[in-house]
């Protein structure tokens, strides 16, 4: 089975090579393409410099645009799973695998990399606001998904081409709750990650807040009319 590592990467010059180099070492069995979006720093001389598989955006245009720029280099290429992994570090490589398994064992189209499968939430704002989106996926589905905002998600065929070929598919929990609601399978495997070290993140503090906004009223009301 052919899978890729799709890496959206914004001005993340101290990172991405760090990252890049363990998930080689770690799954040299999975491909991987760096989507450059648009950054400001050295992420791309960078990437080139090392002879890492690039997708060089002109501009930024943001998690969603970079993250279906690589499921189309998926689709085209013939890729069985796609598995969006962070370019920060926070994502562990040797995980995937197991991802990958669980996805082909169990039929699934979507395979979350979930922090809490096995454990409990911690008490934060962030973790409050993910309790709010798994209660209101569970509401709407009647599903149950542990970390709805989890980052690392592994996609089947199926899914790489409607992420390709449609116009309103993201990366996001809203994504996964109406694909659980039309009849994908989704699964959940234990996963551990790490904090941001460097670089910057695609979600400031007001990003978040407006994230979170949108994300609750997708779900909630918008994902009924799709």
């Amino acid at each position: 089975m052919k899978v890729l590592a799709i890496i959206p990467a914004y001005n993340e010059e101290e990172s991405i090579d760090a990252t890049v180099s363990e998930l080689v070492s770690v799954a040299p069995d999975v491909d991987y393409v760096v989507v450059n979006d648009g950054s400001r720093d050295g992420t791309a001389a960078l990437c080139r410099q090392k002879g890492y598989p690039m997708i060089d955006l002109p501009v930024n245009l943001g998690l969603t645009a970079a993250f279906q720029t690589g499921m189309k280099y998926a689709y085209r290429k013939g890729y069985d799973y796609a598995v969006q992994f962070d370019a920060d570090g926070q994502h562990r490589p040797e995980f995937i695998r197991m991802m990958v398994d669980t996805a082909a064992r169990e039929n699934a189209g979507v395979v979350v990399g979930s922090r809490f499968v096995e454990r409990e939430k911690g008490f934060s704002a962030r973790m409050a606001g993910s309790v709010l989106i798994a209660s209101i996926i569970r509401m709407t589905t009647g599903r149950r998904i542990a970390d709805p905002t989890s980052g690392m998600r592994l996609y089947d065929r199926s899914i790489i081409e409607r992420f390709a070929k449609g116009h309103d598919f993201a990366p996001e929990p809203d994504t996964i709750a109406y694909l659980a609601r039309s009849g994908t399978k989704v699964c959940e495997v234990q996963v551990d990650m790490r904090d941001r070290t460097a670089g910057e993140s695609y979600l400031s503090f007001t990003k978040s807040i407006s994230y979170m906004a949108r994300t609750c009223a997708s779900i909630l009301f918008l994902q009924w009319f799709r």
